[in-house]
């Protein structure tokens, strides 16, 4: 059965819980719930790395912050969708209005809806699934002494968390935030992914309408009125674009900033547990969540090269097709539209530079590089 909506209710679901979904019931309790749990979560945190700054164990350092910058990552989305809710809820009544006009483009945009919701359901339980086996690798490691066991998330908490039955509550209450958290930035991720495809979609669309309507032989000519709805449908998908790029700009450049150091510090993690006693736990707890923070930083980065690659598109369909047969005047709005597509669709690096495969190899290299240099030390 071909799905008839572009977003998943797994992700509505997640939203609603984050308090980011248009009309949802107790958004506000919600928000109130992230902002109270995050910034004290952030807090003992944070406080861990300081107390622990000059500590001998540099794995361990590294794997603290590691998910403490994670978590920051997580808060900052989280602001900025909040923040940005009108533009947000401008996206989502876009991609309704684009699905009551699909008439005989059903077909396309059902498939990409129903590769939108393989996608989000990937991300999401990729994870989850990190998460899981992060939690199993904390409890490899840890031992029956007091003083060895260790929490989910390092946090320098103001009371005694390592005697029974406080370590275990600890535990619990730490893994179903965690949990909930990963899910959490699964949703927005996909989110994205989500949005970038529905642009993509609406792309192909207006692709196939040029090709469709300019002329054949012995067609007749082309009317303005056509001409027109198909520069209305660009300055739509322009605007669709704009938006994504308003919500996640900013996002884009916190996360650029924090995979770099979450990757090196991932990394340095894996490359220490090879031939270490208890490396095989590091790397259970270690190796699936360096998959997913990379997997994150190329889905963003390979989003705005998917825009950039489908908005060029647009005027090569458009040069492609038989414009030599239409009248001046009928050229001239082609030539429009040619003209508008040169200007990239993408989404920046908090407006400094644009995202594409070229910023994640930026990305790889800078991790790789630091990663040398902490382990030459």
């Amino acid at each position: 059965m071909m799905s008839a909506n572009t977003i998943t209710r797994s992700i509505e679901i997640g939203l609603r819980v984050a308090g980011i979904w248009p009309g949802a019931a107790h958004a506000i309790v919600n928000r109130f719930f992230w902002t109270a749990t995050m910034i004290t979560a952030q807090i003992f945190q944070y406080r861990h790395m300081v107390v622990h700054l000059n500590s001998n164990d540099i794995s361990q350092l590294m794997d603290g912050l590691s998910a403490t910058l994670s978590y920051s990552l997580l808060f900052v989305k989280l602001i900025v969708f909040w923040t940005k809710q009108r533009i947000f809820n401008d996206v989502l009544a876009s991609i309704a209005t684009d699905w009551e006009k699909c008439g005989d483009t059903l077909c396309s945009m059902s498939a990409v809806a129903n590769l939108t919701h393989r996608f989000s359901n990937l991300i999401i339980g990729l994870h989850s699934t990190a998460v899981l086996f992060y939690c199993i690798g904390v409890v490899a490691l840890g031992g029956d002494d007091v003083a060895d066991r260790e929490l989910f998330l390092k946090m320098e908490l103001p009371f005694e968390s390592g005697t029974s039955p406080i370590y275990e509550v600890v535990l619990a209450t730490q893994f179903l935030h965690q949990m909930t958290a990963a899910t959490v930035i699964g949703v927005l991720t996909a989110l994205l992914v989500t949005l970038v495809l529905h642009a993509g979609g609406q792309i192909d669309i207006l692709r196939e309408k040029l090709l469709e309507i300019l002329p054949r032989k012995k067609a007749p000519p082309i009317s303005v009125i056509t001409m027109g709805s198909l520069i209305r449908r660009h300055q739509n998908i322009i605007v669709f674009t704009e938006k994504i790029e308003s919500l996640y700009s900013y996002i884009a450049l916190v996360q650029f900033i924090s995979n770099t150091i979450v990757i090196c510090c991932l990394g340095f993690i894996i490359v220490n547990s090879i031939g270490d006693d208890q490396g095989s736990s590091m790397l259970v707890k270690s190796i699936l969540f360096y998959v997913v923070i990379n997997l994150e930083a190329f889905i963003f980065c390979y989003a705005g090269e998917y825009l950039s690659v489908k908005s060029k598109s647009i005027g090569d369909a458009a040069y492609e097709s038989l414009w030599y047969d239409l009248s001046p005047s009928e050229n001239r709005i082609l030539l429009f539209l040619i003209m508008r597509s040169q200007k990239q669709l993408t989404i920046t690096v908090g407006k400094f530079m644009n995202l594409s495969l070229q910023q994640f190899a930026n990305i790889i290299k800078s991790s790789a590089s630091y990663i040398s240099v902490l382990h030459a030390l």
